[in-house]
């Protein structure tokens, strides 16, 4: 099976949606913060092996300490997925943070600042010719 094929793309998403809701729903783990959300998943062809890929909004010790609650949980998360997606196997979860949501919205910011900077003081039109 090819690692893009439709088969293999409806499992990422299945599997996506229902990690979100269990993080969401299921979860009473202090660590994990409020504000945690699954961005992408990764499931190999053989149903084995998942990467869950996590962004949380807040600072960089919220994310350490979700993605350390979330590899206490993975038990029972795991356990939840298997009773929620009828699948051969029930693939072995490594949760991995995912930072680029902060990444963009540090770069937005950084852009809007050069941006206005450029707009103060260069938009004078030299009317001499």
């Amino acid at each position: 099976m090819r690692k893009n094929s439709i088969k293999n793309t409806r499992v990422n998403s299945e599997v996506q949606r229902e990690l979100s809701e269990i993080i969401s729903r299921e979860l009473k783990d202090p660590r994990i913060h409020p504000m945690t959300t699954v961005v992408a998943v990764e499931v190999t062809p053989d149903l084995k092996l998942c990467k869950a890929y996590i962004s949380v909004l807040g600072d960089e010790e919220a994310g350490k300490d979700t993605i350390k609650g979330l590899k206490n949980a993975v038990g029972f998360i795991r356990t939840q997925l298997a009773r929620r997606i009828n699948l051969r196997n029930t693939p072995e979860i490594t949760f991995i943070l995912d930072q680029s949501i902060e990444y963009g919205v540090n770069m937005t910011r950084l852009i809007d600042e050069v941006t206005a900077g450029m707009s103060g003081g260069g938009n004078e039109e030299d009317n001499g010719f």
